[in-house]
């Protein structure tokens, strides 16, 4: 399985802790998220959302990769996402773990 990292930039480092909150805030981009975290591994972008057309989910992935939450890779030729999970835990020690148990925990409530 190919795993590369979009030639047309290299991960930005993450942003500051209100910057990935305003992030984290939006519903959607939540669940994605949220479901990146499960996966633990890179994910297909239409797998990630549901209820949002296309451009929506591309607008809400660019925010979270401004962020510095995910990044983007082609995988065998298919676009996915990725949780920049060690990047975040060293710029912001706790912060997705803490968010992605509680956005489970809302989900099965």
């Amino acid at each position: 399985m190919a795993d590369v990292r979009d030639a047309d930039q290299q991960a930005p480092p993450v942003a500051a802790l209100p910057v990935v909150l305003s992030a984290l805030q939006d519903p959607v981009r939540l669940e994605m998220v949220r479901r990146l975290s499960n996966a633990g591994t890179a994910v297909r972008c239409g797998a990630l959302y549901e209820v949002i057309n296309k451009s929506t989910a591309t607008h809400h992935f660019k925010i979270l990769r401004e962020a510095g939450v995910i990044e983007r890779l082609t995988i065998d030729g298919q676009t996915c996402q990725r949780l920049r999970t060690d990047d975040l835990e060293s710029a912001l020690p706790g912060l997705l773990p803490t968010i992605v148990a509680a956005a489970n925990r809302a989900r099965r409530d």
